[in-house]
């Protein structure tokens, strides 16, 4: 992760641009909308966690105010970022940046500002939502929807400011910094996409079902195969992977320390301790390949390489996961580090929560060879759609410089 590739070539007429970051007015932005990215990726994982554990007991949570924080902060940063181009920059700074309604700033600072004003907006459509509908039977309500594309524009702006600074450095040690900033702003960006998808592709009850191997294969592969085309370390999907990975881990060792008891009925589930989220996927495995698969395919034929990538995601994931699956749902994962089998506590507790959940099968109960060979050809299709839109997306990304 802290080796670094070789820089890319600038794109022919390109001004050879100094990286933003020299400037003192534009280097404390992007450290703060880091900061802030992280913060809300934090508050949306606490959050949820306190749903499962306390339930929503009123809006003013510790969770809701990280996140809403989070998003004022940035937000103030990159419109701080604008005014000072606007009206103070140099014409070098003016020049980095893109010009909206008059005013000019980073691309990146323009997203997260509109990102920071649906996150905003979000927070009194989902108090109203609840107080007249009550309590969420899914991840994904309508509220929730438009927190999460607020908060993803928050996290997809500040990976856009600090890839334009990568891309615009020419120092060694200047791009590796800013290499491993743009690596952990992916790995943000998964986090929150993995937050999404996470009830069709979370549970290790879902593993051995070709519905999960569908939308882990299309969420991520775009992603994996965007960051690792437009990075400058050696390996940066892999490193986007361990960013994801080790943030959901500390997050699952952290939230089991704190004591808590649901304050909503019915409990059906007694907990005595916020509960975790599940285990990440191993997505470091198909990194790696897709960064090896990249390195080696360059980009004389994007069809044909997204083809490859499309296979090797789905193959490494059926691999992993599958096996990984087996082992998350027996009782040897049952501790402090796996955090297994702990549910929230509206869950109704029974056998069901110990096996796969849609698995095909035939009429004698066995599973079905042929309908789960039918559903991950349409997974490893789906796959080979993303991983395109990945290195058209990837490409794009490695040419911007505003």
């Amino acid at each position: 992760m802290s080796t670094v590739a070789t820089k890319l070539p600038r794109p022919a007429g390109t001004p050879d641009l100094a990286p933003a970051t020299r400037h003192a007015g534009a280097a404390w932005p992007l450290t703060s909308v880091l900061v802030s990215s992280a913060a809300i990726v934090v508050g949306i994982l606490w959050d949820i966690s306190w749903h499962k554990t306390v339930g929503r007991d009123t809006f003013w949570t510790a969770p809701h105010l990280l996140e809403q924080f989070g998003a004022v902060v940035a937000g103030m940063s990159c419109g701080w970022l604008v005014l000072h181009t606007t009206f103070a920059g140099s014409e070098r700074l003016r020049g980095e940046s893109v010009r909206f309604w008059g005013f000019r700033g980073p691309l990146g600072a323009w997203v997260t500002i509109w990102g920071t004003f649906v996150m905003i907006t979000s927070a009194p459509f989902d108090n109203w939502w609840h107080n007249a509908y009550g309590l969420d039977v899914k991840i994904m309500s309508p509220p929730h929807v438009v927190l999460a594309v607020g908060m993803i524009a928050v996290v997809l702006g500040g990976m856009l400011m600090v890839l334009a600074a990568q891309n615009r450095a020419t120092d060694a040690g200047e791009v590796g910094r800013l290499a491993r900033a743009f690596a952990f702003g992916g790995g943000l960006l998964v986090v929150m996409v993995a937050t999404m998808v996470s009830e069709y592709a979370g549970r290790a009850n879902t593993m051995h079902r070709p519905l999960f191997y569908q939308v882990a294969g299309g969420a991520f592969a775009v992603l994996l195969v965007a960051l690792g085309r437009s990075g400058r370390l050696r390996y940066p999907a892999t490193a986007s992977a361990a960013v994801y990975m080790g943030i959901i881990l500390a997050t699952i060792w952290i939230l089991q320390l704190f004591p808590a008891q649901a304050k909503l009925a019915p409990i059906y589930t007694p907990v005595t301790h916020m509960v975790p989220p599940e285990f990440p996927l191993l997505l470091v495995v198909p990194g790696l390949a897709v960064d090896l698969m990249l390195s080696r395919g360059g980009r004389r034929n994007d069809w044909l390489l997204a083809a490859g990538l499309g296979l090797a995601v789905v193959s490494l994931l059926l691999v992993v996961q599958w096996f990984f699956g087996e082992f998350l749902l027996s009782p040897a994962a049952r501790n402090y580090f796996f955090a297994a089998d702990q549910w929230p506590y509206m869950v109704q507790p029974g056998p069901w929560q110990h096996r796969y959940w849609g698995v095909p099968k035939d009429a004698a109960g066995n599973l079905d060879g042929v309908t789960l060979a039918r559903g991950l050809t349409f997974a490893v299709l789906i796959t080979m759609g993303s991983a395109r839109v990945g290195l058209w997306w990837g490409g794009g990304m490695s040419r911007v410089l505003r």
